[in-house]
């Protein structure tokens, strides 16, 4: 083979192995994703944070709307207590209702906590309450807190969740368990 041949293989050689490495990459990207079987999975846990018994007022209809009935409830107190914080339920606050149309109840409460220290906690506590007939109800809640610094901060720093039980016909009250995810 001559000098000019072998220069024209050569060259359609290139040419041939440019284009197939071109169409190897649009085919796959540079680097495979990393499998989701390699990254550990790891369930949230939840510590114990306080229990809370909320008093209340009567309901309050404040008449329908295109998401359905909607409602204030009055909160006038109470009390809670967990292993780092202690104290009571400011009257004051409410919790605002929406009853959907399908049954399930969307709450949204914001009321203050009074330590046992003094200091004041804003809590806005949305709650999310589906009790079909036969069937346990589903009653869980996310809480944010806004504390002063100090000993109460370590409450502006996490995710907190909440169960929610009524206590009728005992007292015109909920139970509010909450848990910061560990």
């Amino acid at each position: 083979m001559d000098r000019r041949t072998l220069l024209q293989v050569a060259a359609t050689a290139g040419v041939a192995q440019t284009a197939m490495a071109e169409a190897a990459n649009a085919a796959s990207p540079a680097a495979p994703p990393t499998p989701l079987s390699t990254v550990p999975l790891q369930l949230p846990a939840t510590e114990f944070t306080y229990e809370a018994v909320v008093e209340l007022d009567p309901m309050v209809p404040l008449g329908k709307s295109p998401l359905g009935e909607r409602r204030i409830i009055p909160i006038t107190g109470g009390v809670f207590q967990g292993p780092r914080i202690r104290g009571t339920v400011l009257a004051g606050g409410a919790d605002r209702q929406l009853s959907r149309p399908d049954g399930v109840l969307l709450l949204n409460a914001l009321y203050e906590l009074k330590t046992d220290d003094g200091a004041i906690i804003t809590v806005n506590n949305r709650a999310v309450i589906d009790a079909p007939p036969g069937q346990a109800p589903y009653a869980y809640s996310v809480l944010d807190f806004t504390a002063p610094e100090g000993p109460h901060a370590w409450l502006n720093r996490g995710i907190f969740v909440g169960t929610v039980h009524g206590l009728p016909p005992e007292r015109h009250a909920v139970l509010i368990r909450v848990y910061k995810v560990v």
